[in-house]
């Protein structure tokens, strides 16, 4: 895996998550080598801050509208450790549901306008318990080629008959409907949006052919709660009022919102439910102001979707292939895994968190780095960024 230039290493991050980062001398992984020999941060095991006086600007997280430092999270996550405690100790149906559990998995329901909601220790789990539960041998399910890790083993996970269309081509997708027509039921899985690409499926379309072809639609909307879409109700306006099951960011959690039925049978079902201990209540806290944020103004989201054009626009001019639109995720497309990683260290050595993305992350001869722009990015940090990606990029060959 070293040798071919894809070994990913994790890095210690010493402040909380936000636009900037204090990084430690541990922490740096493999940008520790070139860091130490051009004397950016001693040769120690002490946990020092890179030398940035401002700190590490983070380009690299799903924090697009900020909220996970938002001051008002905090406090509702320390208000819920005080009254309900630290955890529960237990799953949910021996003794692990509290009133907090309950009263955002209606919140969630409402915000989606669905019938109900389930919580999980992870969206990971969300989509590991969804597929076994729901389906038998005797149905089919239908996912794009480029769909999550997570969706991919979730699928594996059940014995249904599995089909893959081409990535958001609506045309395999019918053909692949109509083959699957034989079996007893047929669920249509996809990403929302794409998270290694920054493109938005085609919901509108996909529910169109579900509902020609009586089949249940399934959308990850982990890269699209919350700002895409009419007061970032994403999959709620393109799929026609089609019950279409919901995977969406929880913090350090996740969960599912559609038809009740669904609901009550993953609470009996759904194997990381039932065998994950529940969400502790400080992130359940957290979760419940965030979605109080986002219900109350779409303010966020606004700023968030100019910083997203801003740096889009701008890298574009400069020369660089952006894929995907109009989604904060914007990866910078450069097709060699070593040219990827090491344009990631050189952005760290300008004070720029980035990361280099390459096989088994993203097809063969796809390489990327993946910027993320978040709501708290200031106009400041977007230029920065370009500039520092300039820099690299005629450094190594990237740009002309």
């Amino acid at each position: 895996i070293r040798g071919a230039g894809t070994w990913k290493s994790e890095r210690i991050i010493a402040s909380r998550q936000g636009p900037h980062l204090r990084l430690t001398s541990g922490g740096a992984g493999m940008y520790e080598a070139a860091g130490r020999a051009i004397g950016l941060y001693p040769r120690c095991d002490a946990q020092v801050s890179l030398s940035f006086p401002a700190g590490i600007l983070n380009f690299c997280a799903n924090n697009y509208l900020g909220l996970s430092s938002h001051p008002e999270v905090i406090r509702a996550a320390v208000e819920a450790l005080e009254k309900f405690g630290a955890g529960l100790s237990s799953v949910r149906f021996i003794c692990g549901t509290q009133s907090i559990h309950k009263d955002l998995e209606e919140k969630i329901a409402r915000f989606h306008q669905r019938e109900d909601a389930i919580l999980y220790a992870s969206c990971f789990d969300a989509n590991a318990g969804i597929f076994e539960a729901l389906l038998t041998p005797e149905d089919a399910v239908l996912s794009d080629e480029l769909n999550h890790a997570s969706i991919i083993d979730g699928i594996r996970l059940c014995k249904a008959n599995k089909y893959r269309y081409k990535h958001m081509d609506m045309q395999d997708l019918e053909a692949k409907l109509q083959d699957a027509q034989k079996h007893r039921l047929r669920l249509v899985a996809t990403d929302g949006a794409f998270s290694m690409d920054g493109d938005i499926a085609p919901l509108r379309e996909i529910c169109q052919l579900a509902q020609k072809y009586d089949a249940l639609v399934f959308i990850d909307e982990c890269h699209a709660t919350g700002f895409l879409g009419p007061n970032g109700r994403f999959g709620l306006s393109r799929c026609l009022g089609l019950p279409c099951p919901f995977l969406c960011p929880l913090f350090a959690g996740g969960y599912t919102t559609g038809p009740k039925p669904l609901i009550e049978l993953l609470r009996q079902r759904s194997r990381p439910y039932l065998f994950s201990n529940s969400l502790p209540p400080a992130v359940v806290g957290c979760a419940s102001k965030a979605l109080d944020l986002l219900m109350d103004s779409n303010a966020i989201a606004q700023s968030m979707a100019a910083k997203t054009q801003r740096f889009r626009s701008k890298m574009t001019a400069a020369g660089f292939t952006i894929s995907g639109k109009d989604h904060p995720i914007c990866p910078v497309m450069l097709g060699d895994a070593r040219l990827a990683t090491v344009m990631a260290e050189d952005m760290l050595d300008r004070g720029i968190y980035v990361i280099g993305f390459s096989y088994p992350v993203v097809p063969k001869g796809k390489a990327r780095i993946r910027v993320q722009i978040s709501a708290v990015h200031s106009d400041e940090d977007i230029d920065r960024c370009v500039e520092a990606f300039t820099e690299v990029g005629r450094k190594h060959g990237a740009l002309p």
